[in-house]
């Protein structure tokens, strides 16, 4: 099974949900009762018949319908996802060229045998090349209307997971990376201007901060 994420901010969306795509019968089956709060109307799989009526909960499903408007909507995306793609490769391309030689940043590595179709660009700060942590940049970065994020938050530091036992400090690589990276905008309605300017405001935020 593979599974696809249409949330807005996704190379397609649908609004919200997705998909799951499998070639395996037994799967597709036990998927399409799952969506549907594990309930079956087909009389071959009953374990009794009551009437045209009758249909059985078999398993705990859940509603995870999509709509028919918002297949409509990822449809209609789909048309269009090639040159969504190809925006954000050019845009990647733009941002790398700008930034291969800062030494206060390190791009996104991208293996020779693979090809993204760049869903988030990131970057790591080299902070021990900077005077201020992560969030004075973020900070600087809002400040120049620059939409940046982070991606992401280790999952074990968030409450739900601390209440069952993880601690701070289990996971040192991810906490380290998390200190240090930023997500910077990459979306197909960006114009190349658009990219310039997130360009500029990042060169000017790590000129005035390093050391």
């Amino acid at each position: 099974m593979t599974m696809f994420s249409f949330h807005p901010v996704k190379h397609i969306t649908s609004g919200e949900g997705g998909i799951i795509t499998t070639s395996n019968k037994e799967y597709y089956e036990k998927l399409l009762q799952f969506r549907s709060h594990g309930i079956t109307r087909d009389k071959g799989k009953m374990n009794e018949y009551h009437g045209p009526w009758y249909y059985e909960m078999q398993f705990l499903g859940y509603n995870y319908r999509m709509t028919d408007i918002q297949a409509a909507l990822g449809t209609s995306q789909l048309k269009k996802i090639d040159k969504f793609v190809q925006l954000r490769r050019k845009y990647v391309e733009m941002y790398n060229k700008a930034f291969e030689n800062i030494e206060e940043i390190t791009i996104p590595f991208q293996h020779e045998d693979g090809e993204s179709s760049w869903h988030l660009y990131i970057i790591r700060l080299n902070l021990d090349k900077l005077k201020v942590s992560r969030r004075e940049i973020f900070e600087a970065l809002q400040q120049q209307n620059i939409g940046v994020n982070v991606h992401y938050i280790p999952v074990h530091l968030q409450p739900h997971y601390q209440q069952l036992g993880y601690k701070k400090g289990i996971c040192p690589n991810a906490e380290k990376l998390y200190r240090a990276i930023i997500t910077l905008p990459l979306f197909p309605a960006m114009s190349e201007k658009d990219v310039d300017d997130v360009i500029k405001a990042v060169k000017r935020t790590i000129e005035y901060y390093r050391k």
